[in-house]
């Protein structure tokens, strides 16, 4: 196993690396480039064939392994992107995988990590619990152990991503990478470093999941007490023991992000880069809103793609909503021929669109009085929502918001 980071080492793994990564050049995003008066340019690991970076570093690890080593299986504990790297690299060596996934780990994670011949085992509500029981069945059944972050092989791999991105951006001023367990900003961090001091590399965390920057505030390694975020990717309560050095050396800053500022990165990335990037890849791009400066060349990597249909449907929608794009008010009406026309008209007139409308009679015992009218409506963003509010009480009409479900 190894003992330290070293130059030779990066080396060795970003030729050996090639074997199982796509080119993953940089992308120039105009779209963010003139929101923050940065060039920014993306580094887009969700592109590999496993769906994220963490190949890299599973791969070279099990390299490095001797044949006994690998003959004896491999286990892992992961919330998805590294059971992906160690089934396929698995696979490509011809040995055993099982990997412990949590029980929240979305379905898609599952059957790609299934599909590469991997035996996966659920167990516990976050990786945490996850490891733990990984490391019993290990020491139980004699598999060799490919811990997903806290191991200084594994984060040589994933730092293979540094090397790419100087060899195409040289003056790269920042980097920004996800930080879960702390095995990709290690070997990112201290390779960059090592290449030029002079790069400030920022991580960045899920505020609902900031492990590693609690463990530097605290000096030591720390762990939280429970996480919470959509983030699943990097949703770790305890960060790495054996890299926590590495990262108090070589992470300059710690950017922590919202989950509600996940949801709008992921519909601008859809919408500007036709990418489909998860939740923890896209901490990165959700931070760029937080650096504090200027006329910079950023580069942000998307650590992973790997989402399930039924999660990007539930972003989406809360994405619309959060823009004011898509929202639900109720009015009360006359129960009379014509007053649902009329109300249609103030809407038409203010340019909006009906996604849905509700007609509660029974609101009311007196239905002459007042029956529920509930409209779901599509705008074009919270300044033409609240123009269509002001048009309706304009013609007579007292709307309320209402929580919407599309």
């Amino acid at each position: 196993m190894m003992t330290e980071l070293t130059l030779e080492s990066f080396e060795e793994a970003s030729e050996r690396v090639k074997e199982v990564t796509t080119d993953t050049r940089l992308v120039y995003s105009e779209y963010y480039s003139n929101l923050t008066g940065n060039k920014v340019y993306f580094k887009p690991e969700n592109m590999q064939y496993t769906g994220a970076y963490k190949v890299r570093g599973a791969y070279y690890k099990i390299s490095t392994l001797t044949e006994e080593e690998r003959g004896r299986g491999l286990i892992t504990a992961s919330a998805g992107n590294h059971a992906q790297g160690v089934a396929y690299a698995a696979k490509i060596y011809g040995v055993k995988a099982v990997i412990v996934m949590p029980t929240s780990t979305p379905i898609i994670k599952i059957n790609r990590t299934k599909s590469y011949g991997a035996e996966v085992v659920l167990y516990g509500d976050v990786y945490d619990e996850s490891c733990e029981y990984a490391m019993k069945l290990a020491e139980e059944k004699g598999y060799t152990f490919i811990h997903p972050f806290d191991d200084l092989d594994v984060a040589t791999g994933q730092g293979t991503i540094a090397m790419e991105i100087i060899k195409e951006l040289p003056t790269v001023d920042y980097i920004l990478v996800p930080i879960g367990g702390g095995g990709l900003a290690t070997g990112v961090s201290t390779l960059a470093k090592m290449l030029n001091p002079k790069i400030k590399v920022i991580g960045v965390e899920p505020a609902g999941a900031n492990c590693m920057q609690v463990s530097l505030e605290k000096g030591e390694v720390t762990t939280l007490p429970n996480v919470n975020t959509i983030a699943d990717g990097t949703a770790v309560k305890t960060p790495g023991s054996r890299i926590f050095e590495y990262i108090r050396k070589n992470i300059d800053s710690i950017i922590t992000v919202e989950d509600n500022e996940l949801i709008v990165a992921f519909l601008d990335m859809v919408e500007n880069h036709k990418m489909v990037v998860e939740n923890s890849g896209l901490l990165s791009a959700a931070a760029l809103k937080h650096l504090d400066v200027s006329g910079k060349k950023v580069v942000s990597i998307l650590s992973g793609g790997n989402m399930d249909v039924i999660t990007m449907s539930s972003v989406v929608q809360h994405g619309l909503i959060q823009r004011g794009r898509v929202f639900s008010m109720s009015v009360l009406l006359p129960d009379k021929p014509g007053e649902l026309l009329k109300v249609a008209e103030v809407i038409a007139a203010a340019k909006g669109n009906v996604i849905k409308l509700d007609h509660n009679q029974f609101v009311s015992i007196n239905r002459n009085a007042a029956v529920e009218l509930s409209i779901t409506l599509e705008a074009f963003g919270t300044e033409h929502k609240d123009e269509i509010i002001a048009a309706m009480k304009k013609a007579g009409y007292s709307p309320k918001l209402i929580q919407t479900s599309l």
